[in-house]
């Protein structure tokens, strides 16, 4: 380990606005290097760390090879079930994907947008209630959609592309807010103050791709999209071994929780020479790397 590089991904860094580091914490990340910003996103994060090729993100066929073990002969495309609140002009997407359902609630919603999805040839299917796909044709040109993260709080008929291909699929998302409105297990979901799933987010296209390759050897997250990924590209997570590191802590949105449980034992070990330094990449972009050179 004594060659390998240790880095974090976090949330942005407008999530941990007004919380105030350790004072020693402070001073090391005072004298870090600060590293050129860079893109902002999930996405973009993650490809700072991972390469694919052919250079395309094609999540959906990754997850669901995650999920179903099938996504070898076909195309996929993330269907994940949303919530839009109707406001002036816009339909907004408020929440997609974890909605609180259990997979017999998804099963049941799912039941009339297969005959909607069936009649046109994509068959649709929820092997997780959080992930929901659509089977393509291998060959299927698909819209390039936005990433999820990037399209949450925004109007949800934005994120289609300006081009012939959206049409289809703005038709589609129609009848299935349309179909998702009318199902008797909103009524119920609203009755128990819980959000109504009344629509659909598409996102993440494509098929297998040839290759995943990390850059470094050994990963640590819950996250199913880096598991996804770890998977096909042959990775298991490992605490142990040589090599450089990559943790997964986006999910904090507490700094003392990150300081006390990652940062500050991984200073630790790097005095000790067990990482040759430390990097914060943080998904707006920025980035500071801690060496063991710089004044402390």
């Amino acid at each position: 380990m004594g060659n390998s590089k240790l880095t974090f991904l976090l949330t942005e860094r407008r999530r941990f606005s007004g919380q105030k580091p350790d004072a020693n914490v402070a001073k090391i990340l005072g004298q870090a290097d600060k590293l050129p910003i860079l893109n902002s996103g999930e996405q973009a994060q993650l490809e700072r760390h991972v390469s694919i090729l052919p250079r395309r993100w094609p999540l959906a066929a990754l997850t669901r090879q995650y999920d179903a073990k099938d996504a070898e002969h076909y195309s996929w495309l993330r269907a994940d079930p949303a919530h839009v609140r109707a406001e002036m002009g816009v339909v907004r997407l408020l929440a997609c994907g974890d909605l609180g359902l259990t997979q017999a609630e998804a099963d049941e919603l799912v039941k009339p947008l297969k005959i909607l999805f069936g009649d046109v040839g994509f068959p649709l299917s929820a092997p997780n209630p959080s992930r929901w796909y659509l089977m393509l044709p291998k060959e299927s040109k698909l819209p390039e959609f936005p990433s999820l993260d990037t399209a949450i709080g925004a109007d949800i008929f934005s994120q289609f592309p300006a081009d012939d291909t959206a049409k289809r699929w703005r038709a589609l998302l129609n009848e299935a807010q349309i179909t998702l409105h009318n199902h008797p297990l909103n009524a119920e979901r609203i009755q128990k103050g819980l959000l109504p799933v009344n629509s659909l987010y598409f996102w993440g296209g494509g098929i297998l791709p040839d290759q995943v390759k990390f850059h470094a050897e050994r990963i640590k997250t819950d996250d199913v999209i880096i598991k996804s990924l770890m998977s096909h590209a042959g990775l298991k997570q490992q605490d142990d071994g040589d090599g450089a590191a990559l943790v997964d802590c986006r999910t904090i949105r507490d700094w003392s929780v990150f300081e006390l449980e990652y940062l500050l034992p991984a200073i630790n070990e790097l005095k000790s020479n067990q990482y040759t330094s430390i990097v914060l990449d943080f998904s707006d972009g920025a980035g500071f790397e801690i060496k063991t050179s710089q004044k402390w």
